[in-house]
């Protein structure tokens, strides 16, 4: 069982969406409704994932690039940075103290685990269920895209189908914000 610590985030703060520039709407959340993401499982809820500073939105893709035979620098990348604001009131599930780790289940090392082990999408994805059954907005968190517990992320679960993150400056090109 857990026992979210609720934060509540500062109305008017700017959060970043790393996405394709092909996409249609960068903010729809049926996406990660669908496939799932580290806090929501598959076929679930819709929820927008989100980052709380340049450097962390600069490390999802190095994360996702970890492997490739090219560096995120060699990349002629179709990716954009959407800056972000959240609608007013918003109180979330803290997943960046250790208080607030400990109330959700997690080990204070999060995101990874005594072993340095990465703690798995399995393991958040119910706690993201019980956050959202619990009536809070979302989960604020230590990124899982930094195995040293910097960067944060956010996802955010709207509290209705009209409840809309909203565009706050024009959408950043790849080379300009890596």
């Amino acid at each position: 069982m857990i026992d979210p610590l609720p934060e509540r985030l500062v109305d008017g703060r700017s959060w970043f969406r790393v996405a394709d520039e092909h996409w249609d709407d960068p903010l729809d959340t049926s996406f990660a409704r669908h496939h799932g993401g580290r806090w929501n499982p598959p076929d679930s809820f819709p929820t927008l994932y989100l980052n709380e500073d340049v450097d962390t939105a600069r490390s999802q893709i190095a994360r996702m690039v970890s492997g490739w035979p090219v560096d995120p620098e060699d990349l002629d990348a179709p990716f954009v940075l959407v800056t972000v604001t959240l609608p007013r009131n918003q109180i979330v599930a803290d997943a960046v103290t250790d208080a607030g780790l400990e109330r959700l289940g997690l080990p204070v090392t999060y995101p990874v685990d005594s072993t340095g082990s990465g703690i798995p999408q399995s393991v958040c994805r119910p706690i993201g269920a019980a956050v959202k059954l619990s009536g809070l907005r979302g989960v604020h968190a230590r990124s899982a895209a930094n195995r040293d517990g910097s960067g944060r992320e956010l996802a955010w679960f709207p509290a209705r189908a009209s409840s809309k993150a909203q565009r706050a400056a024009p959408d950043r090109p790849f080379a300009d914000w890596w």
